[in-house]
């Protein structure tokens, strides 16, 4: 198969890097469209992926919205030669787009909810929308539910192997105590408007009594703020994340994913109580905890760090999660192989869960989810 794989988001390299790696190993080509935002392009470089620069969209809402035909047009020249069988991306509009012109199937995933600009422009051109079975909105006819997150792709056991020579970096060693605190820029087209952590400088100094604190932030800091900023490389975040004691933050993805390693997760925005994602990592499964309020989230991170038995506590309600979740890259490897059909069976059979043995062929491992799909 001929494969595109569009990329928009740090976040998106690891939804799709191991199943670019899997479908390359498999005997399929992959072709990587990427545009520029926060790290995504240093990301697929440190990876050694090769990629076809698209550019920018832009940072303001009036830019991104000029931009989305003259995004359209760049990948569309990037991709026609190439001939693919089929299009992925994450929430990606220029995809979708796209694959109408080429007259070839695209494959969404989506997680957020809140998320209706971009998908008011992918939906309508999309042959599949994928979504966590968590994920509280109905798309229609093109929606497929698996049992699983997006950061599972990349951040299942079967995937992810902590390194701990990035503690040696920051002069750390495992189980000392270091909190990770990330600010957002609020530049993303659906974060207009909403806000997150209001003193800074008031919820670094409080957590500083407990452990060392590391900030990872897409805009500038205050002068005060930025000697605890981290100089890793983005790739190392998640080998960061699973040693740290808890993560704080306004930034959705690396608080779910820091949940989902089993780190004591707190994530503060106003965006609170709208993505399922976050609703049932901290209602089923007590790994994350939601504030729109500043002081209530940095009272429940204190009781965290003064609880010595918090970290053992989410190492085992992780193995619960992983014991309900599906291999997502697995899943995805499976789908993409034999879709149409996979899209057929699992609309036909919602309660089954997909997986699949990457050795097995064809052939899904299913297995009827404990939880309604």
């Amino acid at each position: 198969m001929r494969v595109v794989v569009d990329i928009n988001h740090p976040g998106h390299v690891h939804y799709f890097k191991t199943f670019i790696r899997e479908m390359e190993q498999r005997g399929h080509e992959v072709l990587i469209t990427a545009s520029h935002k926060d790290v995504a392009i240093q990301l697929l470089q440190q990876y050694g992926l090769k990629y076809i620069d698209l550019g920018s969209y832009g940072s303001s809402l009036l830019k991104k919205v000029i931009n989305v035909p003259i995004m359209d047009v760049k990948m569309y020249r990037a991709v026609k030669n190439f001939r693919p069988d089929i299009l992925l991306g994450f929430s990606s509009i220029r995809a979708a787009h796209v694959s109408k012109v080429l007259g070839v199937p695209a494959v969404i995933f989506d997680d957020t909810e809140h998320a209706v600009w971009e998908r008011r422009l992918y939906a309508p051109f999309s042959d599949v929308i994928l979504t966590p079975s968590c994920f509280h909105r109905d798309i229609g006819k093109k929606q497929a539910r698996f049992n699983g997150y997006m950061e599972l792709a990349s951040l299942h056991p079967n995937r992810f192997t902590p390194n701990p020579a990035v503690l040696a970096e920051l002069d750390l060693a495992e189980g000392d105590p270091f909190i990770i605190v990330r600010f957002v820029s609020w530049e993303a087209s659906h974060d207009v408007g909403q806000r997150g952590i209001r003193d800074k400088v008031g919820l670094v100094k409080a957590l500083e009594s407990y452990g060392r604190v590391l900030i990872t932030s897409e805009g500038a800091l205050p002068d005060e703020l930025q000697p605890y900023q981290i100089r890793v490389s983005p790739e190392k975040l998640h080998d960061l994340l699973y040693y740290a004691t808890l993560y704080v933050g306004e930034g959705g993805t690396t608080a779910s994913e820091a949940a989902i390693l089993g780190t004591p997760s707190i994530y503060v925005s106003s965006l609170v109580g709208t993505m399922g994602n976050f609703i049932e990592l901290e209602e089923t499964y007590d790994l994350l905890h939601s504030f729109t309020d500043s002081s209530a989230a940095l009272g429940r991170a204190i009781e965290i760090l003064q609880d010595p038995a918090s970290r053992e506590n989410w190492r085992v309600k992780r193995e619960r999660l992983l014991a309900d979740k599906i291999d997502v890259t697995a899943f995805m490897v499976w789908f993409v192989e034999n879709y149409p059909r996979s899209f057929t069976e699992m609309k036909e059979h919602p309660e089954v869960q997909y997986s699949c043995a990457l050795t097995s062929g064809d052939a899904p491992l299913a297995q009827t989810s404990s939880q309604s799909s």
